[in-house]
């Protein structure tokens, strides 16, 4: 496979993650923002560590309604 090829597949995939990521964190570090459990720093984890589903999980189920 051409290096070029997989360059085109994987740079926007990986720019989608580093959004997600930035978008997740910057939103959990607001002070008004309230997430279930009451608990950030877990929030912080499953974002960092739990790839592209982290950011997905915290936005679907992770935030209170404000």
């Amino acid at each position: 496979m051409d290096i070029g090829v997989v360059l085109a597949i994987l740079l926007p995939l990986l720019a989608l993650q580093l959004v997600l990521v930035i978008g997740a964190l910057y939103d959990l570090t607001r002070p008004s923002r309230r997430v279930r459990g009451d608990n950030k720093v877990v929030w912080v984890l499953i974002i960092l560590l739990v790839a592209t589903i982290g950011p997905i999980l915290y936005f679907l189920v992770g935030r209170e309604p404000e």
